[in-house]
């Protein structure tokens, strides 16, 4: 075998024979520097998976919950045709929750059943609680 033919990892010098040789001891221990080195890569790149993994389940989650929210507020009593971008308030009674046009404003802050929020419904037909000023 000619020595361009000879795997470079089986030299036991460097890339010339002036090169001091490179003993069995110091193959090992940069081999050993090596696997440290891919186990902290490797460990790096799979926590900031396991990091986007728990990102994404709280997403999930939040997403699941607005779902539900949403789900509720449609089973809620409405006596008009819901539209999107339009005010709308929530209010409960014994019989259950319905919506109306009227703000607790427009009844001089006394409405007749406890206010529970104003929404607003987007095109999707999800809603989004107004906050209160």
């Amino acid at each position: 075998m000619e020595e361009s033919e000879i795997p470079h990892h089986s030299l036991t010098y460097g890339t010339s024979r002036l090169a001091p040789s490179i003993s069995l001891v110091d193959r090992a221990k940069e081999i050993e520097m090596a696997e440290e080195s891919v186990k902290l890569h490797v460990h790096g790149k799979l926590e900031i998976i396991a990091n986007q993994i728990r990102r994404l389940k709280e997403e999930a989650e939040q997403i699941l919950e607005q779902a539900e929210k949403d789900i509720e507020l449609h089973k809620a009593r409405c006596q008009f045709e819901k539209k999107p971008g339009q005010i709308i308030h929530l209010y409960e009674k014994e019989t259950g929750t319905y919506f109306s046009l009227l703000s607790p404003n427009d009844w001089g802050k006394n409405p007749p059943h406890p206010y529970k929020g104003s929404y607003t419904m987007n095109p999707d037909r999800s809603f989004i609680e107004i906050l209160k000023s």
